[in-house]
């Protein structure tokens, strides 16, 4: 939609609405998870830059799913297999497709070039799916990350579709390294967008509770996310007992989204460690927790978690991988340890000294405000987005593996889909 302005008879452009759609793997929850809280962080600097939203989503909204439509943003459930698909695609007619993770480009991304050969096709790729299962697999053999774990099946998929769209964003500087060094996939393709937040300031951190008015340590995570299911295991197993054998007043907090009843299994009030669910506060329970515990033995991207602390002013213990990329060059707001001894000994001195504590808040604040300024991410990934667009063409025919790709797997996946839908019909 174009607006024009009236002057002296005369009609002034004033500026130009541009659509977008995004194809959500599931509909955002960002009151449980950092993708949800990622996605409604693109959600807002796409329609600060006049882009007119649509939200689609194959999987079913639940209590915890955000209300879209109060954003002013046009929602709908698609199917899969479905050529319903395409009729909707050529009525919103999208300057601009955001596929959320490579599974939804994988389902619908030749519908896409099909509809709306123009679109620009975005991935958010949330993290590396196929880091994540790689270092899973080394977790539970206890082995080393090697090339040829590295390399899987889901490596394939997810690095096809990097491909196939025209700009994949990249939330950690590792993930960065690791596509273009290892993987040689040009950074023309690339964007390394990571959480796109405000600053913070000290006073700010000093309106929540002092370090003698917190107390206890406290976890979180979404406990469907295998690497925070495991990170509670750890804690249960390996680092909460030598923690509250030296301080046997302390109490661990347990929080998080979808607490099965496998989960609440390990409550035990002897112990002190508590499985507390949902909140739907997370200032007020991070704010009155003096330690956050994030002992995450496998994973990729950026940790939501870690980024709470940080803003409430809760220094934290967590281990190589939970602070991978996260802090830059800078001190961490606390401790990184990987051995559950060492990280259990932190922990309770983080707990017992003042000074340490306050110190490691002022870090926090110090990596919010230098590695994820919501500003400069913003205006770069913008500038990004209008140098491919403004050439297209070019841009893809500079990407001649992606159009190989996008070919081949034009042909197969469209094939396969047409004839789920008519096995469907009949």
């Amino acid at each position: 939609m174009t607006n024009f302005k009236i002057t002296k008879g005369s009609f002034i452009l004033l500026n130009y609405m541009k659509n977008l759609l995004i194809i959500g793997f599931i509909w955002p929850e960002p009151s449980s998870t950092a993708a949800g809280t990622r996605m409604l962080q693109l959600i807002e600097l796409f329609q600060k830059n006049n882009y007119n939203i649509t939200f689609v989503s194959t999987s079913l909204k639940t209590d915890k799913s955000y209300l879209l439509e109060k954003l002013n943003i046009n929602t709908y459930d698609i199917q899969l297999n479905n050529s319903s698909f395409d009729k909707l695609l050529t009525e919103i007619n999208p300057d601009a497709v955001l596929f959320d993770r490579y599974l939804t480009e994988e389902q619908f991304g030749w519908r896409v070039l099909e509809n709306c050969p123009n679109a620009l096709k975005i991935l958010d790729t949330e993290d590396l799916h196929f880091l994540r299962f790689a270092r899973q697999q080394t977790y539970k053999n206890n082995s080393k990350l090697t090339l040829d774990l590295l390399v899987n099946d889901v490596t394939k998929r997810e690095i096809a579709s990097i491909y196939r769209c025209d700009l994949s964003l990249i939330i950690s500087k590792f993930e960065m390294n690791l596509l273009t060094k290892t993987f040689k996939i040009s950074k023309s393709i690339l964007k390394y967008i990571p959480f796109l937040l405000d600053n913070i300031n000290l006073e700010k951190i000093k309106s929540y509770p002092n370090f003698k008015n917190r107390q206890h340590f406290i976890s979180i995570g979404n406990f469907k996310h295998e690497p925070n299911w495991n990170a509670v295991l750890y804690l249960k197993n390996h680092i909460w007992p030598k923690i509250h054998k030296d301080l046997p007043n302390s109490q661990l907090h347990i929080y998080g989204a979808y607490c099965t009843d496998k989960v609440l299994q390990l409550h035990n009030v002897n112990d002190g460690f508590l499985i507390k669910g949902w909140t739907d506060n997370l200032e007020k329970v991070f704010t009155n927790s003096k330690i956050c515990l994030a002992p995450i033995q496998f994973g990729a991207g950026l940790k939501g978690k870690l980024i709470n602390a940080m803003e409430f002013g809760t220094p934290s213990v967590t281990t190589s991988i939970g602070a991978e990329s996260m802090s830059g060059n800078l001190k961490w707001n606390g401790f990184i340890c990987d051995d559950p001894n060492e990280f259990a000994l932190k922990a309770v001195e983080l707990y017992k000294n003042e000074k340490i504590w306050e110190n490691s808040q002022v870090k926090g604040i110090e990596i919010i405000n230098k590695c994820y300024s919501k500003l400069k991410f913003s205006k770069k990934l913008i500038r990004k987005i209008e140098e491919i667009t403004n050439n297209l063409e070019a841009h893809r025919q500079h990407n001649f593996i992606g159009s190989i790709l996008q070919y081949h797997t034009l042909k197969s996946t469209k094939y396969m889909s047409k004839w789920i839908e008519e096995k469907n019909k009949n």
